[in-house]
């Protein structure tokens, strides 16, 4: 079973306006909303792939029983703790000629909501997947990805971290199964700056000596380079497409790149699944359906 967690779950309202007029009443030319979170991301495609996942996290509010609800109407199974204190956060993304964004707060999560997520995850079971993806909310110790794994090392999970900074290299030394940086958060780390595939795979190596297994790189337009746990390195130029929204391709290369290794356990046919499941994201208002990923993998030419 394939667990995913979302801390800071949203339902993302997105809404287009033209000619946008700050100071003035504003008339929408189209509107949208579901639910978002890096998480629940990846939990929609891999569902749209035909992957079956249980979304963990938190929810509040009149908000968070309507992405429970959302995530219920696409067939996922929605495990989430419901908080007391506050509502689940709305974030509002303004596309006109410039976008903009105001994302929520989200709700108070206590210590005793907290004990309720490592109670599900006492659940699990060897040989299961767990997705940590996202931030970490200020109400909730910044350690937070670094003790999950820790409470669970004892039993044999192939754990994916799609973090940044200190988050992602504060787990390194509980060999995650996959990472996901991008470029720009790789070489963050390692305060260089990261233009090119063979420059990627060179840092991405020095996150398996930190303790990675699977180094996934995206990098935009650029395409993406696996750095893989038995030693093979795959990379590959982008596909073709008109880039639409970016939000969430990050996270539906995360899915591409699980369920390919897991209809086969071969890296090649993961990256080349995740490349073009975070690029099908990308060319689409909504996430990656398996009819555009495959249409993708179709015309692409893998370097």
């Amino acid at each position: 079973m394939i667990y995913t967690v979302t801390f800071n779950p949203s339902l993302d309202y997105i809404v287009r306006v033209d000619d946008f007029q700050l100071g003035r009443v504003n008339r929408t030319d189209e509107e949208i909303i579901y639910a978002g979170g890096k998480g629940i991301n990846v939990s929609i495609v891999l569902k749209n792939l035909g992957f079956d996942s249980t979304a963990l996290g938190f929810l509040a509010g009149f908000t968070g029983m309507e992405i429970q609800r959302l995530m219920e109407c696409q067939g996922i199974h929605a495990d989430f703790i419901h908080v007391q204190e506050g509502i689940s956060r709305i974030n509002l993304k303004l596309r006109s000629r410039e976008e903009s964004e105001i994302n929520g707060q989200g709700p108070k999560i206590g210590e005793e909501d907290i004990r309720k997520l490592y109670a599900k995850l006492d659940d699990l079971k060897d040989g299961d997947i767990l997705v940590l993806a996202g931030s970490i909310p200020p109400v909730m110790p910044e350690s937070m990805y670094m003790d999950i794994m820790k409470y669970l090392e004892k039993k044999k999970l192939r754990i994916v971290v799609d973090a940044t900074g200190d988050l992602l290299v504060n787990v390194l030394s509980y060999h995650p199964f996959l990472v996901k940086p991008n470029n720009h958060e790789l070489g963050e780390i390692f305060g260089v700056e990261l233009k090119k595939r063979d420059e990627v795979v060179e840092y991405a190596k020095k996150l398996q000596d930190m303790g990675a297994g699977n180094v996934l790189v995206s990098m935009a337009g650029e395409g993406a380079v696996l750095v893989a746990e038995d030693g093979a390195v795959f990379g590959s130029g982008a596909p073709k497409g008109t880039v639409v929204n970016s939000v969430g391709a990050g996270d539906s290369m995360v899915a591409g790149f699980l369920a390919g290794f897991m209809a086969s356990g071969d890296y090649q046919n993961a990256f080349e699944m995740g490349l073009c499941a975070g690029s099908a994201s990308a060319f689409s208002e909504k996430l990656a359906t398996k009819e555009e990923v495959e249409t993708i993998r179709t015309s692409h030419k893998f370097e």
